[in-house]
């Protein structure tokens, strides 16, 4: 029974984040408002509203803040990863669209696999090199829609989509000691706090000058709706890790792009190339079959996969 809890928090945590894609899609081309503007505002309050809920059950909620340390970590955790995975993902949304940005996200397994085989100075298995090699060729064609022509995004899409793969292999590598020792909901809470300040802190003028955006009733709700959608599905997606494993989750994952895509569609009227189509599918393959071959040197080290 836990395990089909589980299944559903990933498949409902991963719908509703494919759709918050689109929602900030919608926002950007709708309002005018900036990139930096829309972060402050979804980080500030996802970020306090956490924090609050926390407060109220009883949490000592500032205890993270006291000690150095752990200050330090968690200052690097909510401007480099929660920040940075926040502004690389909406950045390749505004210069490519929601789908594309979405599948660019499924990069950072490769970027973990290169970092922790250059820190233990080891090549990675075969079976990893292969699913390396497998995604590789998923992008190519993501990228160029099958033709040697030229490329099918913009140079500016294509950095802001390698730099989500990077950013979100940040964040999901180096919160690690912080949410055993804190929890994740208290860590994220924080993360996006120190990110939205931060972000503030040098946009202070261009923010003052946006506020006007929110004058439009549709833009304020639709924002609201993008904060709320958003902190559910990170709650529900990082809930069921606890009832399924990393291979169940990265599969079941893969309603997030096919989500993006049909609303993108039906929405926006936007659609894919049949080859980009085809090369999106391979990069799920790739990265399922990466989470695969990283359970079983899990298993063969005798280390079972966290869940």
């Amino acid at each position: 029974m836990e395990r089909v809890k589980g299944i559903v928090m990933i498949i409902a945590g991963a719908m509703l984040w494919g759709a918050s894609g689109p929602m900030m899609e919608w926002t950007l081309d709708t309002s005018g408002m900036s990139i930096s503007f829309m972060l402050i505002i979804r980080l500030l309050l996802a970020g306090m509203a956490i924090l609050s809920v926390l407060k109220m059950k009883g949490v000592h909620i500032s205890r993270p803040l006291r000690n150095k340390t752990w200050l330090r970590q968690m200052c690097i955790f909510g401007v480099i990863g929660m920040l940075g995975v926040q502004y690389t993902f909406v950045g390749a949304i505004q210069t490519s669209n929601a789908v594309i940005a979405t599948l660019f996200q499924f990069l950072a397994p490769i970027y973990i696999i290169i970092f922790v085989s250059l820190r233990q100075k080891a090549y990675p298995p075969i079976a990893q090199v292969l699913g390396m090699a497998v995604t590789m060729v998923g992008l190519f064609l993501l990228l160029t829609n099958g033709t040697l022509s030229g490329f099918a995004l913009t140079k500016e899409a294509l950095l802001f989509g390698l730099a989500v793969g990077f950013t979100f292999s940040f964040y999901t590598l180096y919160p690690v000691r912080l949410m055993n020792e804190w929890g994740v909901l208290l860590v994220v809470g924080w993360g996006m706090l120190i990110g939205g300040l931060a972000l503030l802190a040098v946009n202070i003028l261009k923010f003052s000058n946006e506020i006007g955006t929110l004058a439009d009733v549709n833009v304020s709700l639709m924002l609201l709706l993008i904060i709320v959608v958003g902190t559910v599905a990170f709650v529900l997606f990082l809930g069921s890790m606890k009832y399924i494993t990393p291979v169940e989750t990265s599969i079941l994952s893969s309603f997030e792009p096919l989500t993006a895509l049909i609303i993108s569609v039906i929405w926006f009227g936007s659609v894919l190339g049949s080859w980009q189509l085809v090369g999106g599918a391979i990069m799920l393959i790739g990265v399922t079959g990466l989470s695969i071959a990283g359970s079983k040197v899990k298993k063969e080290e005798g280390v079972l996969p966290e869940s």
